[in-house]
């Protein structure tokens, strides 16, 4: 099942408070990045983030985007804005590290 539209504008929306945000159409799906930083994506309409570090104090449950691909952290907290704010920033911060 694809991403709907709806659910990615969603996202967005709910990613507002933070500048530089892109999303890039891959196959039905979304990548996100953030000062192109590529944190996650949005996969059959959920919004999945890469598992580094400094996101593992938000205790998000392991899920697979697609079949072959590695594990990422499922965001369940996509209506509250600050954590999920919070979740790329920590999230962006140790991908930026380890280019």
């Amino acid at each position: 099942m694809a991403t709907t539209k709806e659910y990615r504008d969603f996202v967005l929306e709910q990613l507002n408070l933070l500048d530089n945000i892109t999303c890039k159409s891959m196959m039905g799906e979304y990548l996100l990045y953030y000062n192109n930083i590529l944190f996650g994506g949005i996969y059959d309409d959920r919004l999945l983030v890469k598992i580094v570090d400094s996101n593992k104090k938000y205790n998000m449950q392991e899920s697979i985007p697609y079949d072959g691909a590695k594990s990422m952290y499922l965001v369940d907290e996509v209506d509250n804005q600050e954590i999920l704010k919070d979740i790329v920033l920590d999230t962006c911060k140790d991908l930026s590290i380890k280019k």
